[in-house]
């Protein structure tokens, strides 16, 4: 006797009018497309949903997207999943849902038509971010303009700012104080950076050096000295290319036209690469062992770290050159740790050579195949290039749009957009795979100086000269929130790579904490 399905309710003949007429169903056309009985279980919680539906057998990845999103309530903000049907239920095997269901499991014969399939399904993003809508507090303690304001890899609660007063320091997001003021530098502090690993800090200054201090202590370690002018820019040595033994590096660059590679630990000054003809603006140390340089000069070169040469040097724009992103940002930032902190404190007591073998396989999972690596850069010319640098010499494509100067440009964690930000006061959103515009966020009333990603790439914000910043949501292409408070203009902006906190500080010499 053949089991009798009971009726679908109104939520299952909602989700399921797309998909339950197979002559509409797109997909694999190679063979009689039937209805297939399917259960879908949530490999987080374990819990069934929807219950038992009829769905065509050639339903793809997409379509089944589509449908766990209308059973979920969440079509209006879709979450992308991943499926897998389990094949047996004792040893827990399960066959995953490449194209569409019958190429991955009927074709192959894993299972039949006449089966109850049951497919598990998994958020590829894995937690959301939620809108920062209030400023948790503000804290005066530097003496001047704050320039540079970065968290920590490990955990949202400890963050570092430099300022114009000389110092940087180390605040405690928890109990919202200063932890320690590193003082050493003898001018502007203009950029700060946590090491992958989040051990230590490098600040740069306009007294022409580079301070190594423990991120834990706050104790000053070294000082690098070899450039004749101010810092304009600093990038350590990505964690996943260490070998064992070997030393913590970071590459400066600087106003005297020059970039440096130092040996941290010895103080020492590997590689001196000279190149430029005017002021170095950026400088990233990328995901496959190359260095990324831009300048006042026009160009960006390409520099091999372990032996101090040039590459290659790339040309387009028309003016100087003011700021470059890579596609790879995100996972080098953050090194071996994710979104959840309880787990980021324990990788943190790891051993360094464990914590560089996690970090490799978080690279090499998102990053599979050749050398992939994409750069966006910014310039005074009003337009940014896009470029694959290692596949070819000219750019993939001219961005063009901004009424004035490009200040800053970052990749979403994923690779997906890219976002800019003018001094025409407006932010826009492109595609990180071919540079095609997608849309303009208009709400500053003065030149916007800084954006940055939450790290599941549904949301930005920016820093604008105009004292605020606001949330922008990438899928309405919307303001999401505007975040009025400070009391004049926001050069730096960074949020937690967990999701949990923004932090801004500017002209008015209060760092501000904002949380959702």
């Amino acid at each position: 006797m053949s089991t009798i399905l009971p009726p679908p309710s109104k939520k299952q003949k909602k989700a399921l009018q797309s998909y339950n007429t197979p002559e509409t169903a797109p997909g694999s056309q190679t063979h009689e497309v039937t209805n297939i009985t399917v259960s879908f279980k949530s490999s987080e919680t374990g819990e069934s949903l929807g219950g038992t539906l009829r769905v065509p057998s050639n339903i793809n990845q997409k379509q089944l997207e589509k449908l766990i999103n209308q059973l979920n309530n969440s079509a209006d903000d879709p979450v992308p999943y991943e499926f897998a049907v389990v094949i047996d239920e004792k040893d827990q095997s399960v066959v995953d849902i490449r194209d569409n269901l019958y190429d991955s499991v009927i074709k192959p014969g894993t299972k039949t038509t006449e089966d109850h399939l049951k497919i598990i399904y998994t958020p590829q993003s894995v937690f959301k971010v939620k809108p920062i809508t209030r400023s948790s507090f503000a804290i005066a303690g530097h003496g001047a303009t704050i320039l540079t304001a970065k968290f920590s890899p490990i955990s949202s609660s400890r963050m570092v700012t430099g300022s114009g007063d000389s110092t940087a320091k180390i605040w405690d997001c928890d109990t919202q104080t200063p932890f320690k003021t590193l003082s050493g530098h003898s001018n502007w502090v203009l950029t700060a950076e946590y090491s992958p690993d989040g051990q230590y800090i490098a600040t740069g200054s306009m007294d022409n050096n580079i301070n190594i201090w423990n991120a834990n202590t706050g104790e000053l370690l070294g000082t690098l000295s070899g450039h004749s002018k101010w810092i304009t820019s600093i990038s350590w040595k990505p964690l996943h290319l260490l070998k064992a033994g070997e030393p913590l590096m970071l590459v400066s660059a600087s106003k005297d036209s020059t970039l440096k590679v130092w040996n941290v630990e010895a103080r020492t000054c590997t590689y001196s690469l000279s190149g430029h003809k005017s002021s170095v603006s950026c400088v990233k140390w990328g995901g496959y062992d190359t260095i990324y340089s831009t300048s006042h000069d026009k160009t960006i070169m390409m520099w091999n770290p372990n032996n101090g040469t040039l590459i290659k040097t790339l040309k387009s724009h028309a003016h100087w050159i003011n700021h470059l992103s890579l596609s790879t940002d995100y996972l080098l930032r953050k090194g071996p740790y994710t979104y959840n902190e309880p787990e980021n404190r324990k990788v943190a007591k790891l051993p360094i050579n464990e914590k560089i073998t996690i970090a490799k396989k978080i690279f090499q999972s998102a990053n599979p195949g050749d050398k992939n690596e994409r750069m966006v850069t910014a310039s005074d010319d009003f337009t940014m290039y896009l470029w694959s640098p290692f596949s070819q010499n000219k750019p993939l494509g001219r961005m063009h749009g901004h009424q004035k100067l490009v200040n800053h440009v970052a990749f979403s964690p994923n690779g997906k957009y890219i976002v800019s930000a003018s001094f025409d006061n407006s932010v826009k959103l492109w595609d990180g795979k071919d540079g095609k515009f997608l849309a303009t966020f208009r709400g500053h009333v003065g030149p916007v100086y800084q954006v940055c990603w939450s790290s599941d790439n549904r949301l930005l914000v920016s820093g604008s000269k105009d004292t605020t910043l606001k949330v922008w949501d990438v899928r309405t292409r919307k303001l999401a929130v505007d975040l009025p408070g400070h009391k004049d203009e926001v050069y730096a902006v960074d949020w937690s790579t967990d999701g949990r906190r923004v932090v801004s500080g500017g002209k008015d010499k209060m760092v501000r904490i904002w949380t959702h």
